[in-house]
């Protein structure tokens, strides 16, 4: 239930009309690189775009099998925001109890966000399965450090810095907290709920039997006879245990009296204190060594194309952290909400809340601070953070309580059921179950309660939800009809006709929309030289002499960017130049973003 329904429920949603909105340029990125044969994408990656180039490489191979459809692009992502909300529920259930972790998944199901990205060919919804995996794994290291935990950890965050560069800004959440549990031990940080204790036990803290606990007398505690007849018998358990000399081995002592009660603990504490703290500290920066291996060529070679792969960017600003939760959450209604629980939870959390906000905070301070002299800042390459806010929400929402309903009048019990009030322990376990059940504050009314809350949410988010399944560009008052402009080229082409595209350099792409929904039935892009392929880029080459490579076309079909009234005035240079001394216009087809237009000799 934590877990199932939240991954289940997200799966729903994001496959709900994950077909209708047609891919974006940045889609339309995604499918030219993806389409290319593995040695093409490989070249392309070392002039452009290498920091999508693992993401890159997995779709080559995903649409190898599954095809190019949207639905089809999108699938991972779906797939993948299904899994990151199964597991922001385990992480909410592990810091904050199971009801808060079932609230927090519940809640990230029906943000627009993860319908957003969950519906989107691009890796930003695999980074945030990645994020919340590897915060997972990093919590159970922490709590019972091994080879295995530290192993799983260190793969996770490899993975998540190869999807995306600028998520291992999580590391740094990470670091405060191994550096807080090598200092101070679990309980700092990450100590479990209440109701946590006794399925996911501290390593730092044994488990105890009570000796009076068990009934059978294998169980029971041996006893020490007194020397003095009458002297009472004393379970040998009560003892303390005092360090063996010789293995280690706990040793029980004979008298609690005894000279060797209590000598060898002062010294040994502190010992036993640290050296769990230099093992922890010691294998975080170990796991890290293969994330340092993997991701720095990757980082180097990316950051060599940071000019020309984010010349579109402006630097970041004051006002751009006050627009983050509504544009992170795709909707600033449901943005500025969604903080509002997740302060209120993190007030609630006390120190367990510590991750979960570094995951937020220390992510969106480093890449702002980092976007105000470098071109970083921009608002979907921090949608990893999410998942952490929602865990602090749910924490808050587990905390709701419905209005009490009216005390009824407790009914006397009848001579005839002696058996409920025999005594009053008898009285107490039949009653609190029943109590357990009902009211305000049992966990089904908190439940009800909480869910109330994440109904509301995705209430206040279903304008955004509809809007974003129309389409994926953002603003979404400025789509891009690419399918309607393809759409009049296929039923108006005729043999020998040719295209032309203006601008043929910029990032809206409109000679991919093009070929992606035209397919075979594309028309000779005429003034080609050298395609996206062949030049290694997401941009084609065109000819010097564009009045030359026109020469014996009679049919032009002209695809510009904008609403335009007059097409052939905004192309500009020599190839515009050319087109309005050999041709006229025929007809205009404005279009949503673009505008296509039929030139003819």
């Amino acid at each position: 239930m934590v877990w199932v329904v939240p991954g289940l429920l997200t799966l729903v949603v994001t496959l709900a009309g994950i077909g209708h909105a047609q891919p974006w340029r940045d889609e339309l990125a995604t499918w030219s690189a993806a389409t290319r044969p593995v040695s093409d994408l490989i070249r392309m990656t070392r002039t452009i775009d290498a920091a999508t180039g693992p993401y890159y490489l997995l779709m080559h191979g995903w649409t190898a099998l599954a095809g190019t459809s949207p639905t089809a692009l999108r699938l991972p992502s779906a797939l993948a925001m299904a899994v990151a909300a199964a597991l922001t529920a385990r992480l909410g259930a592990v810091l904050a109890g199971r009801r808060a972790g079932l609230l927090a998944g519940l809640l990230f199901a029906v943000l627009p966000v993860t319908s957003r990205y969950g519906q989107e060919a691009r890796p930003y919804a695999l980074a945030t399965l990645l994020a919340v995996l590897a915060t997972l794994l990093l919590v159970g290291a922490l709590r019972r450090p091994g080879r295995w935990r530290w192993a799983g950890y260190a793969v996770a965050v490899a993975a998540l810095g190869l999807f995306h560069l600028l998520a291992l800004t999580l590391l740094a959440a990470h670091a405060v907290v191994v550096l807080l549990v090598a200092a101070r031990g679990p309980a700092a940080v990450v100590d479990p709920p209440g109701q946590f204790r006794a399925e996911m036990p501290d390593a730092s803290r044994p488990r105890r039997r009570h000796p009076r606990r068990s009934t059978q007398p294998r169980d029971r505690a041996p006893v020490e006879r007194h020397r003095c007849h009458g002297a009472p018998q004393t379970p040998t358990a009560f003892h303390p245990a005092t360090k063996s000399s010789a293995g280690g081995t706990p040793r029980v002592s004979p008298h609690p009296g005894s000279r060797e009660h209590g000598t060898d603990a002062p010294e040994a504490e502190p010992q036993e204190a640290s050296a769990p703290g230099r093992r922890v500290l010691a294998g975080w920066l170990l796991a890290l060594v293969p994330v340092v291996v993997l991701v720095t060529p990757l980082a180097l070679v990316a950051r060599g194309q940071r000019g020309r792969q984010l010349d579109w960017v402006d630097p970041a600003r004051l006002p751009d952290l006050a627009a983050l939760p509504g544009a992170l959450a795709q909707s600033g209604v449901v943005g500025g909400f969604v903080l509002a629980l997740a302060a209120l939870g993190a007030a609630r959390l006390g120190r367990r809340a510590l991750l979960p906000t570094a995951a937020v905070l220390l992510p969106v301070v480093l890449v702002f601070a980092a976007g105000t002299t470098v071109p970083l800042w921009v608002t979907r390459y921090l949608v990893f953070t999410v998942p952490f806010a929602c865990v602090l929400a749910g924490a808050a929402l587990a905390a709701a309580r419905v209005t009490p309903a009216p005390a009824r009048t407790p009914q006397t019990a009848t001579p005839a059921e002696p058996e409920r009030t025999a005594t009053p322990a008898a009285a107490g376990r039949t009653a609190a179950p029943a109590e357990a059940e009902q009211g305000p504050t049992s966990p089904r009314g908190r439940i009800a309660a909480g869910i109330a809350v994440v109904v509301l949410a995705g209430l206040l988010g279903l304008p955004d939800q509809a809007a974003l399944r129309r389409t994926h560009e953002w603003p979404r008052n400025a789509p891009v009809d690419y399918a309607g402009a393809a759409a009049i080229i296929r039923a108006e082409q005729r043999p020998g006709d040719a295209i032309v595209y203006s601008p043929r350099d910029g990032w809206l792409f409109p000679d991919l929309g093009m070929a992606y929904h035209l397919g075979s039935r594309l028309p000779r892009d005429v003034l080609v030289v050298r395609d996206q392929r062949q030049d290694a880029s997401l941009w084609a080459v065109e000819c010097d002499d564009p009045a030359r490579c026109l020469a014996g076309v009679d049919r032009v079909w002209l695809v510009v960017t904008g609403r335009r009234a007059d097409p052939l005035a905004a192309v500009p240079g020599a190839k515009g130049d050319a087109l309005r001394a050999g041709y006229t216009v025929r007809r205009v087809w404005p279009r949503p973003g673009i505008t296509v237009a039929l030139l003819v000799r």
